[in-house]
C-alpha cells in the first residue's frame, strides 16, 4: 500500500476506468449505423449485380452451344372459333338487304318519308292504271299505259341516282336497273305504237309485233 491512499480509493480507481470504457462503447453504439441500414444498399447492388452476371451468362450460354432457353408454362389459348360452313343451310332465317336497300330518310321521318321512291313508282303507275280503267277522255289508254312505263323508267333512274330507295331495291343495283328499265321502255315503246292512229311508226316492230300475235 503507498503513502496516502485508502482501500476505496483504490477500488474507485479500478472501477472507474471499466464503466468509462462501457459508457463509451454505448455512445458509439447510438451514434453509428445500424449494419442493416448501412449495408443495405451495398447488398441490394450486390445482389442485383449477382442476377444480371448469371443472366448474362445463361445468354452466353445459349449462344455457344445454340439452344434456347426452355420456354415457361403456356398460357391458356381462348377455344378454337368456330368455321363457317360454305353450305347453304336447309332453312334460312332471314334475307340479306339487297345494294341501297335502306330507307330513303331518316330513322325519325315518318313511314311514308322513309318509302318515297317506292311510293313515287307506285302512285305514278296506279295513276295510269286509274286512268285506263276509267277511259276518261280520247286516246286514255295511251296516255295511261305511257304513264305506267314512265313509272318504271324512274324507278329505274331513282335506282341508279338515290344511294338508298328502301323496298324500292328487290335485287342487286344492276339487275333493278335492266328490270325496271327494260320494262319500262318497252311499255312506253308499245303504247306509242297502239293502234288506231299510232303516234309512233316503226316498221320493224310493227312486223316484230305482227310475228308475234299470228
Amino acid at each position: 500500500m503507498g503513502a496516502g491512499t485508502s482501500p476505496a480509493d483504490r477500488a474507485a480507481s479500478a472501477t472507474g476506468p471499466a464503466e468509462g470504457q462501457a459508457e463509451g462503447a454505448a455512445d458509439a453504439a447510438v451514434e453509428a449505423p445500424a449494419p442493416d441500414a448501412a449495408d443495405g444498399p451495398a447488398a441490394v447492388a450486390d445482389d442485383a449485380s449477382a442476377a444480371e452476371a448469371a443472366e448474362g451468362a445463361a445468354e452466353a450460354q445459349c449462344v455457344r452451344t445454340g439452344s434456347h432457353p426452355e420456354p415457361g408454362p403456356a398460357a391458356p389459348s381462348a377455344p378454337p372459333a368456330a368455321r363457317r360452313s360454305r353450305r347453304f343451310p336447309s332453312f334460312t332465317r332471314d334475307t340479306a338487304r339487297p345494294e341501297g336497300g335502306g330507307r330513303a330518310a331518316g330513322g325519325d321521318a315518318p313511314a311514308p318519308a322513309r318509302q318515297w321512291p317506292l311510293l313515287a313508282v307506285l302512285c305514278t303507275a296506279g295513276a295510269g292504271l286509274l286512268i285506263v280503267a276509267a277511259d276518261p277522255f280520247d286516246q286514255a289508254f295511251r296516255i295511261g299505259t305511257i304513264l305506267i312505263g314512265v313509272a318504271l323508267i324512274g324507278g329505274a333512274v331513282l335506282r341508279l341516282v338515290v344511294p338508298s330507295v328502301g323496298m324500292l331495291a328487290v335485287r342487286s343495283r344492276f339487275t333493278d336497273l335492266v328490270t325496271y328499265g327494260l320494262l319500262g321502255v318497252l311499255i312506253v315503246m308499245l303504247s306509242l305504237m297502239a293502234q288506231p292512229k299510232p303516234w309512233l311508226d316503226i316498221p320493224v316492230l310493227e312486223d316484230a309485233v305482227h310475228f308475234t300475235i299470228r
